[in-house]
């Protein structure tokens, strides 16, 4: 995300981390990981990016070459203890840069739209790529009679349209929202209104969670169930937030 220059920075990291404290974006609705997770580590990769000079552009493109490198690591090395903790840890850490180009847009006084659509750019590729590179590793290490079926690879393809459907849901409904609805921006609510139980509940759907998940890449077994867990908890929180979103659009017709 590109933002205005002559914004002025706090005279230290300490100063960039008070800064962005006081004006967190809304845990309302926000999983487990990325409320208690992600966000404080995109906060302390956002002060530091600040502190060095960076933009949010610039910690975007960090954060999509520390994710499709991630990425491609699961379609093309072999399964391992060492493949799922490398990739794990890639996408891990570009999904912290992808919380921490936000919040340094913020730190330095507001984005611009060129960098909101170069971030949702960069979020509906990864989200794709993200289940074809499983799809891949499906085809390559799992599919064989003694372990899976090949109609079995239509999780990975489910997945991915759940994933993909889900996302543009969520941009959709902002967009008009933010056409039709409410100017009041929410973004700076912090911890009001955002009970601890609510993000437990939406843990299952959280992209976090399935970052962590390819730590048992080591283990076909458990990463098949793991996965097709998450898959299934993310088709029915889609479901779900499919009726809540359209209830949204009705209530601005």
């Amino acid at each position: 995300m590109t933002t205005p220059a002559g914004t002025t920075r706090p005279a230290s990291f300490r100063g960039s981390m008070t800064q962005l404290r006081t004006g967190q974006k809304s845990n309302v609705n926000a999983a487990a990981y990325s409320r208690w997770v992600n966000r404080p580590a995109g906060r302390v990769l956002a002060a530091a990016a600040h502190q060095a000079g960076l933009t949010p552009n610039h910690v975007t493109a960090t954060s999509a070459v520390f994710t499709f490198t991630g990425i491609a690591c699961l379609a093309l090395l072999p399964l391992g203890v060492l493949t799922g903790v490398v990739v794990a840890l890639l996408l891990a850490l570009g999904y912290a840069l992808d919380s921490a180009d936000g919040q340094l847009a913020r730190l330095r006084g507001g984005g611009r739209p060129s960098g909101e659509w170069l971030d949702h750019v960069v979020d509906a590729t990864k989200i794709a790529v993200l289940h074809l590179a499983v799809l891949s590793l499906w085809f390559r290490e799992l599919v064989q009679p003694e372990l899976l079926p090949l109609a079995t690879v239509l999780i990975p393809l489910g997945f991915s349209a759940v994933a993909s459907v889900s996302f543009f849901g969520m941009i959709l409904t902002d967009l008009l929202q933010r056409r039709y609805g409410s100017k009041v921006d929410p973004g700076l609510q912090g911890e009001q209104h955002a009970p601890a139980l609510g993000s437990l509940l939406a843990l299952p759907g959280d992209y976090g969670l399935l970052c962590v998940a390819f730590v048992l890449l080591a283990w076909w077994p458990a990463f098949v169930v793991a996965y097709s867990l998450l898959g299934l908890a993310a088709l029915g929180m889609l479901a779900i937030q499919l009726v809540r979103w359209y209830r949204r659009m009705e209530a601005l017709s």
